[in-house]
């Protein structure tokens, strides 16, 4: 039998989303008040789904106990109350909400022995929600622009 375990989180970051790609009037025409100088600020809702066969000795898929500690330990002191500006993961990407789905699907992914990680879920705002399921990647962390 293969069961589904999804646990929510939740923290709260900032952000600005301006390229250096772009010009600063490009900025304002592709990111609109998300490029505001000042950056701005989000309750982030992140859902993480594991998916396996239950241990035949716990009877469960994931250990939360395990999933907890490791959003305690790792996730939340990278994220929490943090600009991601200003984190070495966004230095060379926008900090854009699918930019953060991918480095927490990744982040997680392969932590939890048996039990594999199915998808990431962030809910940016009551209008906004991301999702990533692996397989595909989100495409290129280097903007066109860039490549030529």
């Amino acid at each position: 039998m293969k069961a589904h375990l999804t646990r929510r989180y939740k923290f709260s970051a900032s952000h600005r989303l301006h390229s250096p790609h772009f010009s600063d009037a490009e900025n304002r025409e592709m990111y609109g008040k998300c490029n505001n100088p000042y950056g701005h600020g989000h309750n982030y809702k992140v859902e993480v789904t594991v998916s396996g066969h239950p241990d035949p000795e716990t009877g469960m898929v994931c250990n939360l106990v395990d999933l907890d500690g490791f959003v305690d330990r790792v996730v939340m002191p990278r994220f929490e109350f943090s600009n991601l500006n200003e984190l070495d993961t966004f230095r060379n990407l926008v900090p854009t909400t699918e930019n953060l789905l991918r480095e927490l699907f990744h982040l997680f992914r392969d932590q939890f022995g048996l039990a594999k990680v199915e998808k990431v879920r962030i809910e940016e705002t009551m209008m906004n929600s991301f999702e990533y399921a692996g397989g595909l990647e989100l495409g290129p962390a280097v903007p066109k622009r860039a490549l030529g």
